[in-house]
């Protein structure tokens, strides 16, 4: 099929592209390179250099996509707390913009969000109907990102999904930017110097490896709308990371403790079983898998 990927240069925008380009599909990565590298979008894909903000229009026309995989974003936390405007622009705006775009070529728009910073603190692994209770601006704008989707859909009939990904994690996370933890300490490890486990290390997450939500963002195409979560179910704690980490780097390096960080989730777990339902999904990759994986990208 032809698509667009918004975001195709950044980290998770990257592996849909490689995912689509495995089965032959024919892709246009959309980014503004913020934060996404041009070396992360394979030779022979055209890339757009456009902020969404600024209007897709004239992008689908010329590529008369039939899916857009809008992973495009503000993904820092930090940066929506210090900067909410900014975050609500790119993460808000940029949607209603892809959705514009798509609406006039019936393209349907496949939409990453966030469980976790949508869903607040969890006590078990959450549905997609447990309430949501972000407490930061990022979650707030995902959501309503997701509300945009299911508006068009009941007001033009189309069949917009949004995903509701874990912590990802894999190749070609920067772990000097935007960072999930898996890559800052691994990226620490590689450079020899201890990371910071912030409070006790207790805190759980659920930690999904970028090419098997790369498999799920594919599966979502085609689907009659509708919301999944995507992650595997199983929680790790801060603790327990850091150890797997070390095994995968060959570490002995301990790290080092810091004061809790204020709002922080003490425990965020998803429920996937709609997503094997439903999208015929589920994770593959086992998390010492897929950080023995991760190292290999950081330390070659």
């Amino acid at each position: 099929m032809r698509a667009i990927v918004t975001g195709g240069a950044g980290f998770i925008g990257s592996h849909v592209v490689e995912a689509l380009l495995a089965r032959g599909d024919e892709v246009t990565v959309v980014d503004d390179l913020s934060n996404g590298k041009r070396e992360n979008v394979p030779e022979g894909v055209p890339l757009v250099e456009r902020d969404l903000r600024e209007g897709l229009g004239e992008v689908f026309a010329d590529a008369r996509p039939e899916v857009c995989f809008h992973l495009g974003a503000q993904v820092d936390v930090r940066v929506s707390v210090d900067r909410p405007t900014h975050d609500a622009s790119v993460n808000v705006l940029g949607t209603i913009e892809v959705l514009e775009a798509a609406r006039a070529r019936e393209t349907q728009v496949v939409f990453s969000s966030t469980g976790g910073a949508i869903y607040g603190e969890c006590d078990g692994p959450v549905t997609e109907e447990a309430e949501r209770r972000p407490l930061a601006p990022y979650g707030v704008s995902k959501l309503a990102g997701e509300e945009y989707l299911a508006a068009y859909n009941r007001l033009y009939g189309t069949r917009h999904v949004s995903l509701r990904y874990g912590n990802v994690y894999g190749p070609r996370q920067d772990p000097h930017g935007e960072a999930g933890v898996v890559a800052i300490f691994l990226g620490s490890l590689a450079e020899g110097r201890a990371p910071r486990i912030f409070g006790d290390g207790l805190q759980t997450r659920d930690y999904v490896y970028a090419g098997d939500v790369a498999r799920a963002t594919l599966a979502a195409a085609g689907q009659d709308g509708g919301v999944f979560n995507v992650g595997t179910g199983s929680e790790t704690s801060v603790v327990e990371l850091y150890d797997a980490c070390r095994r995968v780097a060959g570490s002995s390096l301990d790290a080092q403790q810091a004061p809790a960080r204020l709002g922080e989730l003490e425990r965020s777990v998803l429920d996937v079983s709609r997503a094997e339902r439903e999208l015929g999904w589920r994770p593959e990759v086992p998390l010492e898998e897929g950080l023995r994986l991760t190292w290999e990208s950081i330390s070659a």
